[in-house]
């Protein structure tokens, strides 16, 4: 009871000394081991000067290396408490400075604070030794002040509470000393006090305590059997009390450190030493040194660490192979020589690992905790990142750099930076190590869609079927997510009638597909314009625009008609004189038209059924029908031949027609009838030789006016045919794009070249005045469609 009354007492007057005081930015405070569970360490927010309330928005927190979290700050008051029970001979073994060191960040602005907590050690464990009974044997012929060792007790606390001396039960023969070494460890030697006399007493069974200096005291104990020897008188004499040398760390397994020596002055077998190590000697030492038992000399058969233990002490003894084995002490210190065997440690906290691409330069991503083992300039550590990123590194506190941003950032050429953080120390050759940290880039909305194409040609077929897909613009958005997510709409523009295309086309939204509201017309329109807008769904969103022109192709939709000569129900008649015909003479010219344009109308005609299979030909281009020959009597019945028109379009489309031709008798010819017999010179008279000069002066001045009118026609023949290409347009006023306009009954009527009025429809005929030499004839409107653009022209050239 007193005993936990002390304790109590103990650890109330060490919670009193526990100071907290920021000394060189760095916080440091003391508390016991074994403190239960939030357990007060130290106010944090005071000893930095903050204000209660402004814990919440600086964010407070504690960040650690140890495995497990030992201690917790409360981000509402700022208290720092126990979070994990401290066991310090755990924590810290045999080390006589015990600390706990971890670091305090504050955000906004961001500053970090280095904290150490002293674990102070209390007198929670009692010495133990490794067994409870050891034997010993003594000749009786040892002198008085002979020294035994002892087998030492283990107490694994530290300071003042570790083994502050050793006591042996009563008795008149022996003693016990108590000799530190270094490191502060105390070992204990039975001294024999009397001469012994083995007659007397052959056993002596000692108690032997070892005791803390703890308070209270902790002890332990155990039972040394000694057994006295007769024989040999003379010890083994060591060369040196202290051996010392040095080793390397990392040295091979086998090296010698050095030799001990020891000589007994006696002969024979007494005089046989060996050597062995004391038997306080740690089974650590016997694990890293190797000692022979003849030569005396030491070798290493384990690893030297100079970062676990700089300096190993102990005793060899050396014993002569006599009854009772006399024996001597040497005390051997084997120094360790640090060498750059321990690469740098990285350690990397996260403050955040995405980072918006607008950041600014200079946030916070990560602390970097570099250390290394190594002492002196071994110890001494660099750090670095690659230069060609935009991030770089400060050093905030000794050992400890902050990672930050250091340039623009941009998720679309670097979404995700892996970066590689080296440290290497002052050795040579240096070691290094090397982590990476892997940063994501946030995106933005800086993007606004693109287009596949500056501008888009559609070709669509006249005659397509409304609601179907006639083409599909696309465009890409180099940003993420909903930033990257494209819409598409039609954009009205009411000052341009040819964008005015919402009431011809849809856009689906969400893939760009353009759908057709209703069946185009070739004859009708021929071309329009739509422009297209995409649109991301970024906030504030972004958007680009393309043109795209619809441009309809023709379709072998109109038959051919035939418009000269004047037809009903697809039957003409045509009056011929027959005595004016001869081979190749011009019966009729049938001209037929196509509201169609290119291939769909290049016209060709077919004589498909004649009444007389030789009497007429007609013109595969021209149309025109002439005679093979000249008429006969014969001829004169019945003639009727029916005409086929067809385009070239595919499939190709065709019309008929059924001309039939009546034959005009030539009346001139009843009026005169032809005499055989001659007459006599003596029935002309003086006027009939006047009226025959007369007859012959008119006729060779009717025949020099003709001849003159036929130079002129030949004239002009040769001027029109320069200008064939560009034939002249019979147009009457109405709008260029028609076309060939086909009206109701009534309205206009139909005006050709050399040819008849119709009442039914009016059509304009573009020929040459050579058509009816010509193998071709073109019916051309009277506005052709003008060329978009350079591409679109080259393209409907290319189709047609």
């Amino acid at each position: 009871m007193i005993m936990a009354t002390v304790l109590m007492n103990r650890v109330s007057i060490i919670f009193l000394i526990c100071i907290s005081n920021l000394v060189s930015e760095q916080l440091r405070y003391s508390i016991p081991e074994e403190m239960e569970r939030g357990a007060f360490v130290g106010n944090v927010a005071e000893d930095l000067g903050l204000k209660v309330w402004e814990l919440p928005t600086r964010k407070i927190l504690l960040l650690s290396d140890y495995s497990k979290q030992y201690m917790e700050v409360n981000v509402e008051n700022g208290f720092l408490f126990v979070n994990e029970r401290i066991d310090r001979e755990q924590l810290c073994s045999k080390s006589a400075a015990c600390s706990l060191s971890f670091q305090i960040t504050l955000d906004d602005p961001l500053e970090i604070y280095p904290v150490e907590v002293e674990i102070l050690d209390v007198n929670d464990n009692s010495p133990v030794f490794s067994k409870k009974e050891f034997y010993l044997q003594i000749n009786e012929l040892n002198a008085p002040g002979t020294r035994f060792p002892l087998e030492s007790a283990r107490d694994l606390d530290v300071g003042t509470n570790t083994i502050n001396t050793y006591q042996i039960s009563p008795n008149k023969h022996f003693g016990v000393k108590v000799q530190a070494r270094r490191g502060g460890s105390k070992n204990a030697e039975l001294v024999l006090k009397t001469h012994l006399d083995r007659e007397q007493q052959a056993m002596f069974t000692l108690v032997l305590t070892a005791i803390d200096g703890g308070i209270p005291h902790r002890s332990g104990t155990a039972r040394i059997i000694i057994n006295i020897m007769d024989g040999n008188d003379n010890p083994p004499l060591f060369d040196h009390e202290t051996y010392r040398a040095s080793a390397l760390e990392n040295m091979a397994n086998g090296s010698l450190v050095l030799k001990v020596h020891a000589v007994d002055v006696d002969e024979g077998t007494n005089a046989e030493v060996t050597y062995s190590f004391t038997n306080h000697v740690s089974q650590n030492i016997r694990e890293l040194f190797k000692l022979d038992p003849v030569t005396g000399e030491i070798r290493v058969r384990g690893v030297l660490d100079f970062e676990e233990t700089n300096v190993y002490e102990f005793d060899v003894q050396a014993m002569n192979s006599a009854p009772p084995e006399l024996s001597a002490l040497a005390n051997v210190v084997i120094d360790v020589v640090d060498t750059n065997d321990n690469s740098p440690e990285l350690q990397i906290t996260m403050l955040s690992s995405a980072v918006r691409e607008d950041a600014s330069s200079g946030l916070g991503i990560a602390l970097i905790s570099v250390t290394d083992r190594d002492s002196g300039e071994y110890g001494e550590v660099q750090c670095q990142i690659p230069e060609s990123i935009p991030f770089k590194i400060e050093k905030s506190l000794k050992d400890t750099y902050k990672l930050v941003t250091n340039g623009i950032l941009d998720h679309e050429i670097s979404p995700l930076y892996n970066i590689s953080v080296s440290a290497w120390d002052g050795g040579f050759p240096p070691l290094s190590v090397s982590k990476f940290i892997v940063v994501s880039v946030i995106d933005v909305n800086d993007n606004a869609p693109k287009f596949t194409q500056l501008s888009y040609n559609v070709y669509l077929t006249e005659n397509n079927t409304p609601g179907a897909s006639i083409f599909a613009v696309s465009a890409t958005d180099a940003d993420l997510n909903q930033n990257a997510e494209v819409s598409y709409s039609i954009i009205d523009n009411q000052q341009q009638e040819e964008m005015l295309s919402s009431a011809y086309i849809t856009i689906n939204s969400k893939n760009g597909n353009i759908y057709a509201l209703h069946s185009f017309d070739y004859e009708q329109q021929k071309h329009f314009r739509v422009k297209v807008r995409a649109q991301d769904a970024g906030s504030p969103p972004l958007s680009s625009t393309v043109l795209v022109n619809v441009i309809i192709l023709d379709q072998n939709d109109n038959a051919p008609i035939i418009v000269s000569p004047l037809t009903w129900n697809n039957a003409a008649t045509v009056e011929v004189i027959p005595h004016s015909t001869y081979p190749g003479y011009l019966v009729i010219k049938v001209i037929a038209t196509d509201e169609d344009s290119g291939q769909n109308a290049r016209l060709s005609y077919e004589l498909l059924e004649s009444t007389d299979a030789g009497l007429f030909t007609v013109g595969l281009l021209s149309g025109e029908i002439r005679a093979t020959r000249t008429f006969n009597e014969q001829d004169i019945i019945a003639l009727r031949v029916v005409v086929c028109v067809k385009d070239n379009g595919q499939p190709s489309l065709s019309s008929t027609a059924t001309i039939s031709f009546t034959i005009t008798s030539n009346v001139t010819e009843k009026s005169f009838e032809h005499r055989d017999e001659p007459r006599r010179s003596d029935h002309f008279s003086g006027l009939n030789s006047y009226l025959i000069i007369i007859f012959g002066s008119t006729s060779f001045l009717f025949l020099t006016i003709i001849l003159f009118l036929l130079t002129l026609k030949c004239r002009q023949d040769r001027n029109t045919a320069a200008d064939y290409s560009s034939a002249v347009c019979c147009c009457n006023g109405r709008n260029a794009n028609d076309g060939f306009n086909r009206t109701p009954t009534g309205r206009d009527p139909l005006n050709y070249s050399g040819t008849v009025q119709t009442g039914s429809y009016h059509y304009s005929v573009c020929l040459s005045p050579e058509s009816s030499k010509s193998d071709f004839l073109f019916l051309k409107p009277c506005n052709p469609t003008l060329p978009f653009n350079d591409l679109s022209v080259h393209d409907s050239n290319a189709r047609n």
